[in-house]
């Protein structure tokens, strides 16, 4: 093996590759860092390098998840100018996006939990980027309200977020629907609910995304 095959087996998104492809080959993680590194010719401490075990770098791979779906926001020229209803809509047909094209991986890395706790474990990487983002967009929401008053709190809003985006990950987990429809549209009715509460005017949308979730349950 040449120096520079080498480098490329142990930069991050290499090791996380290897590490999918076994999960999805073999149904479970492997045995031992000692036993994955051999597979694939990776010296054990250049694992160690970048994860400080397999639970570190399954919270590594939905950090990249959510990494690679912010580079393709920021590629988009008109991101920018959007509001924060298209931000968040924007960044969530993004997002389970990204989960569709490793929805195998997915499936096996969530359904596979028997504990909720090691689960979320797993995801609490995820959970400060998108808590922050979401503080990122009621900050500007604020910014834009003259009173004190009607103002939103940052950290109320990006649980909501948080709790928004768990609700959208177990719809998509159990859609069967073609092209996940389904979850694009619960994306678009749980977003504009959201932004419904923004503003103060939120019944219109409530009702409709209550019978859509009273729908979906009897479908």
């Amino acid at each position: 093996m040449t120096a520079k095959a080498s480098s490329a087996k142990t930069t991050p998104d290499a090791i996380i590759s290897h590490y999918m492809t076994h999960v999805l080959e073999q149904g479970e993680s492997p045995v031992s860092v000692y036993k994955f590194c051999k597979e694939h010719q990776i010296k054990e401490e250049e694992f160690y390098n970048h994860f400080g075990s397999f639970q570190g770098l399954e919270k590594a791979i939905w950090n990249t998840f959510f990494s690679k779906t912010d580079a393709l926001l920021r590629k988009n020229k008109e991101y920018n100018a959007y509001d924060k209803r298209e931000k968040l809509l924007t960044f969530y047909y993004t997002f389970f996006e990204m989960l569709s094209l490793n929805r195998s991986y997915v499936l096996l890395a969530l359904d596979g939990k028997k504990e909720r706790l090691k689960t979320m474990k797993q995801l609490s990487g995820l959970r400060v980027h998108i808590r922050e983002f979401g503080k990122m967009l009621v900050e500007e929401s604020n910014s834009e309200k003259r009173y004190q008053i009607s103002r939103l709190s940052p950290g109320f809003v990006a649980e909501g977020v948080w709790v928004q985006f768990l609700f959208l990950l177990k719809f998509w987990m159990d859609d069967n629907s073609p092209g996940f429809e389904r979850t694009d549209v619960a994306i678009e009715k749980s977003v504009n609910t959201v932004f419904e509460l923004f503003d103060n005017a939120p019944f219109d949308s409530i009702i409709d995304f209550g019978k859509f979730l009273y729908g979906e349950r009897m479908s």
